[in-house]
């Protein structure tokens, strides 16, 4: 097991470096998810923008708020389309992404991440046709406080968590099946308890991910195996980013105002 409070020194590798090389390794991880943020963000409130028209004479459809939607937004929210821009990230989560950490190189890492954050802005964009700017970025801004602060924990505390993973992961599994099982379901009640539970899920593997990532870092750093470190780091941040996302997602269901 790692000592978090103090690194030490391994295969003659100084205490001094190996701090340097996690405090980098750290900036890498935390800089690639903000990117895949702005990147998820901006690819959002694109396709939205795009998915709405102001033309009754150009409409596809009519949302119950009375928004017009466009061809663009007909296909991605009311045809079988939905289906796939809904399930695509958990497919590339499940199916793709370790195909990707074991044959590409450390760019090609980067690119599938970067990719992937396209991806999920085009299947979160509907939350700009649902509730209002105002109420997405406050809560926005409450997840990435409670966000930094969970990492945080998890980054400077001496307990070793490492034990919560399965637990978590567990969780995780029957959270996707109560939440699919729910769409045919349309259950407010199973909603608000999936919103609960999902949020101090998300919140305990924020805080297990980035102990996660630092022991990683710990345990590998004296082989000096710096594409593998790279591509740790990617890893480490796309784990970050669905945390981030699932906390920021589960929060709008309590936090969000409808237009």
């Amino acid at each position: 097991m790692a000592e978090f409070n103090t690194i030490r020194t391994a295969s003659g590798v100084r205490t001094a470096e190996i701090d340097a090389g996690l405090r980098a390794h750290m900036n890498k991880v935390y800089g690639t998810m903000s990117v895949g943020m702005l990147i998820t963000a901006l690819a959002a409130w694109a396709i939205a923008g795009l998915a709405v028209t102001t033309d009754p004479a150009t409409a596809a459809a009519q949302l119950p708020n009375g928004k017009l939607l466009s061809g663009l937004g007909a296909a991605l929210y009311l045809s079988p389309l939905k289906w796939v821009v809904m399930l695509a990230p958990l497919a590339f989560i499940f199916l793709g992404w370790g195909a990707v950490m074991r044959r590409a190189s450390a760019a090609g890492v980067q690119l599938a991440f970067f990719g992937f954050a396209a991806l999920i802005g085009i299947s979160l964009s509907s939350i700009f046709l649902v509730f209002t700017s105002f109420s997405i970025v406050q809560t926005f801004l409450v997840t990435a406080i409670a966000f930094a602060g969970l990492s945080l924990w998890g980054y400077t505390t001496k307990k070793d968590i490492s034990g919560w993973g399965t637990f978590l992961i567990m969780g995780v599994i029957g959270l996707i099946v109560a939440m699919i099982i729910n769409i045919f379901l349309q259950s407010p009640a199973m909603m608000f308890a999936i919103s609960a539970i999902g949020l101090l899920i998300f919140a305990g593997l924020t805080a297990f991910y980035t102990q996660e990532i630092k022991s990683t870092y710990v345990a590998h750093a004296a082989h000096g195996d710096q594409e593998w470190l790279d591509k740790a780091a990617y890893d480490g941040a796309l784990s970050l980013y669905i945390s981030f996302l699932n906390m920021f997602q589960f929060l709008l269901m309590f936090m969000g105002q409808q237009e």
